[in-house]
């Protein structure tokens, strides 16, 4: 691994210079490895289109496989999605920023790469300090993929990361070990009720506490 690929960044204070630097990366299409609550992730320009492809690459990731995406507000959601239901509002309201995906209708501008050819999209609002000074530095959303070979287990930190992905990324950010576990859960809220697809940080009882309120 290219050691000056790697970037060590303060987990709760990140650096002002070394997040602009990832921006500036993200900005012209390239990759940027970062960590997240559960596991590190691989970010690039959401609305880019090579951008995406590129991210694909690196995982080795069947184009059947949407990829998930990271805003910074939920004022972004608005270019993103058809429409937001009233139980994403209350999901959104009880846990977002954190350790929660969900699944919306994409609105009819976004790529098709992204939703791996479907109507689809996962959004999440990032609860990890370095997650949410990237997404802050630039004005798209970026991909939120787990930084892992398709089907391999995800990464807590660094020193995991498989030589595929160290050797396509730009840039690495390495706030040292982050807490591990299944990433975020996933909730379909196009459906009535909305339907977990993937268990993860958010426990299944408390998604379907709060939807009973």
């Amino acid at each position: 691994m290219s050691q000056n690929k790697i970037v060590r960044v303060d987990k709760t204070n990140p650096d002002v210079d070394i997040i602009n630097q990832a921006a500036g990366i993200l900005k012209t299409g390239g990759l940027v490895i970062f960590p997240a609550t559960c596991l590190y992730g691989v970010a690039a320009n959401a609305l880019c289109g090579d951008a995406v492809e590129k991210v694909f690459q690196l995982k080795q990731r069947p184009r059947n496989n949407p990829i998930l995406v990271l805003i910074k507000n939920r004022d972004q959601l608005g270019s993103l999605v058809a429409e937001i239901p009233r139980k994403a509002c209350i999901l959104m309201d009880k846990f977002w920023p954190g350790g929660l995906t969900l699944v919306f209708d994409a609105a009819d501008g976004v790529s098709k790469k992204l939703t791996a050819g479907g109507h689809k999209l996962g959004i999440r609002l990032p609860g990890h300090p370095v997650a949410q000074a990237l997404v802050n530095s630039v004005d798209f959303p970026v991909t939120g993929t787990s930084a892992n070979l398709s089907g391999q287990p995800g990464c807590t930190r660094t020193e995991m990361l498989s030589l595929e992905i160290t050797e396509q990324a730009d840039l690495i950010l390495d706030a040292g070990p982050v807490k591990g576990g299944a990433g975020s859960t996933v909730v379909d809220v196009t459906c009535t009720p909305p339907k977990i697809l993937r268990r993860g940080a958010v426990p299944s009882s408390d998604i379907y506490d709060c939807l009973q309120e």
